[in-house]
């Protein structure tokens, strides 16, 4: 499969190419030789548009591998707009499964593409900063990216304002 390397503000990225689609999105360097694909080139650009704050949307074809359950949470964290959050309950009633907080969780940290499937843009019910698979750190960078910047720490309960 195809890779590029991307550096990014939040660091090192790993694109990975399946077919004609973005398949993975990894946060590290490669571990095999890259190959520049238009598609892998035109994911980088499009990553530096948002860093920059000039890109609100992805365009890109993607194929993430998941059961069917993680795709339908996939596509309802896209549906998400830039500058929002949304809650774990709130992910589970949009796909019609509102006891399913837990296992929408899960499928929420197995997003294999996070930033092009915005993941970062859930937060717990309580308005708590969660979970993500780069870190802590770098979800709170993409959230005030996109102009949030309140909520709550998970540990301290601390609510933060900037």
């Amino acid at each position: 499969m195809p890779c590029l390397f991307y550096d990014s503000p939040i660091g090192p990225m790993t694109l990975v190419q399946e077919g004609e689609a973005l398949a993975r999105l990894d946060f590290d360097v490669p571990s095999q030789p890259e190959e520049a694909t238009p598609l892998l080139l035109e994911a980088c650009r499009q990553l530096r548009e948002y860093f920059a704050g000039e890109r609100k949307a992805f365009a890109l074809p993607l194929a993430p591998a998941g059961t069917e359950f993680q795709k339908k949470v996939w596509a309802a964290l896209r549906d998400i707009p830039w500058g929002e959050t949304r809650s774990y309950g709130d992910i589970a009633r949009a796909i019609g499964k509102p006891t399913a907080c837990r296992a929408v969780g899960m499928a929420n940290g197995r997003n294999p593409l996070p930033i092009f499937i915005p993941c970062h843009r859930v937060i717990g019910t309580n308005g708590s900063i969660t979970g993500y698979s780069g870190g802590l750190e770098k979800k709170r960078f993409l959230l005030r990216l996109e102009g949030i910047s309140q909520w709550k720490e998970n540990r301290s309960g601390k609510s933060l304002a900037e």
